[in-house]
């Protein structure tokens, strides 16, 4: 789940809705898509991964639809009126990308009951509302399956945004992943509070080094992580997006999602009709996320078939990464051997897997 709090404010020139993308071809009565953004796409990370996925959708569906990208709409009540000029200007499906627009969303999707509003990584439900999301913890899974084989020190790190759910599982994954083909290994969390500030995601990033962590991984949004990997000559991954080129002897691949696969498949069906409003949360088995661009140099070529493997195993959809044997950090079972936790377990999930160091902050 998103709770980003940005500190800039939705202005006039935020609130400029921006067109279709230059020479797409729309007829003049095309149904409107609304994209509303938390931030802009230069972030690199999470609005720029959804702004990829709103072109891979537009270019897709063509002249069937009219779009709209509305920028740096921080989550607070101001969202509230960019939803609802969006829905007064006849938009058809209107899509907030940012967990803390949820409640303002559908506020005004009550109000508009013919529009449908989609909404990104929340858990409410309405009439015209629906939620979706993509599982990160697997790439994070297979990132981990890298980071175990490859480390020299044994030590991970992981720059943490903040404690909810969603990054739990995410180090959870990393850890699980890594340990999965080195038992040996060990994480560091350094929570930063925040999902985007590239001053602390640096100061946590070289923290971490100077703890020992030669790979890291991070769950915010700017490339800072990957860039201090860089210059201290240890590794990292990209996060949303394919980050290689902010530090390419450091990469050793992005954990990437691929937002496009699901506007595409979602606003077809609104326009066909077949939209519901059910909760929708793809992974690997969709391609709507992914372990990519490996670094052939860093990465032993065992060590890409394991990631091989391991993708084809969650692909095939039989088996998941909080499939048991699971300890905690005590070294209690917390999901036995056959069972994997549930969407329901994931979606709250509130404890570190063992080899997690530290205790997860209340």
């Amino acid at each position: 789940m998103k709770t980003k709090m940005l500190t800039s404010l939705a202005t006039a020139a935020a609130l400029s809705l921006a067109g279709a993308l230059p020479g797409t071809a729309q007829a003049a009565d095309a149904p409107g898509v609304a994209f509303v953004y938390l931030g802009n796409p230069g972030d690199a990370g999470w609005t720029y991964a959804h702004d990829l996925g709103s072109k891979e959708a537009e270019a897709k569906l063509g002249n069937k639809i009219k779009v709209t990208r509305v920028e740096n709409v921080p989550e607070s009540a101001d969202s509230e009126r960019v939803f609802r000029e969006l829905a007064s200007k006849g938009n058809k499906i209107i899509i907030g990308s940012s967990f803390g627009y949820q409640d303002f969303e559908l506020k005004v999707a009550k109000d508009f009951p013919d529009t449908v509003f989609l909404h990104a990584t929340g858990y409410k439900k309405g009439a015209n509302f629906g939620t979706y999301d993509v599982r990160m913890y697997q790439g994070a899974y297979l990132a981990g399956v890298v980071a175990g084989s490859v480390t020299k020190t044994n030590t991970l790190g992981f720059v943490a945004s903040v404690p909810i759910p969603e990054v739990v599982r995410n180090i959870n994954a990393y850890t699980l992943g890594a340990r999965s083909v080195n038992p040996k290994v060990h994480t560091k969390v350094i929570w930063i509070n925040s999902w985007f500030d590239p001053g602390k995601e640096k100061q946590a990033a070289e923290t971490l080094i100077g703890q020992g962590a030669d790979v890291l991984l991070q769950n915010t949004d700017s490339t800072a992580t990957l860039a201090t990997a860089e210059e201290k000559h240890v590794h990292a991954f990209g996060w949303d997006s394919d980050m290689k080129k902010f530090g390419p002897d450091a990469h050793l691949g992005s954990v990437v999602a691929h937002w496009g696969v699901y506007y595409s498949a979602a606003i077809q069906q609104v326009l066909d009709g077949k939209w519901k409003n059910d909760p929708v949360w793809w992974g690997v088995p969709h391609k709507a996320i992914d372990l990519e661009d490996l670094n052939a140099k860093a990465v032993p070529a065992n060590v890409q078939k394991d990631v091989d493997a391991k993708r084809a195993q969650l692909a095939g959809g039989k088996w998941d990464v909080f499939t048991g044997p699971i300890k905690d950090q005590s070294g209690a079972v917390k999901v036995s051997a056959g069972k994997t936790l549930g969407d329901a377990e994931l979606q709250r999930l509130n404890w570190y897997v063992e080899g997690v160091d530290g205790a997860l902050p209340k």
